[in-house]
């Protein structure tokens, strides 16, 4: 995987759940997200946005949460980004 465009970002994840899971995924030779990134780099101000995803994703809706990712991942494909 191409290293992100905010090297010092990348470059310092702060311990914690975002952290330990870059390092299994890049362990494994995968692709992931690069937000992950941002998560692991400034986990309380990301918070939010953890919070926020899981709900569109996993809240209430008129959308199974199975189609909901299903429109994630291809809206991540037509934008050439890994889901």
């Amino acid at each position: 995987m191409k290293p992100m465009f905010l090297l010092g970002v990348e470059a310092n994840p702060q311990p914690g759940p975002h952290a330990d899971g870059i390092r299994a995924v890049q362990g494994t030779g995968k692709e992931y997200p690069q937000i992950w990134h941002l998560f692991a780099y400034r986990p309380a101000a990301t918070e939010h946005l953890a919070r926020f995803t899981q709900e569109v994703m996993r809240g209430d809706s008129p959308l199974s949460p199975g189609l909901r990712e299903l429109i994630a991942a291809f809206t991540s494909a037509c934008n050439h980004c890994p889901f």
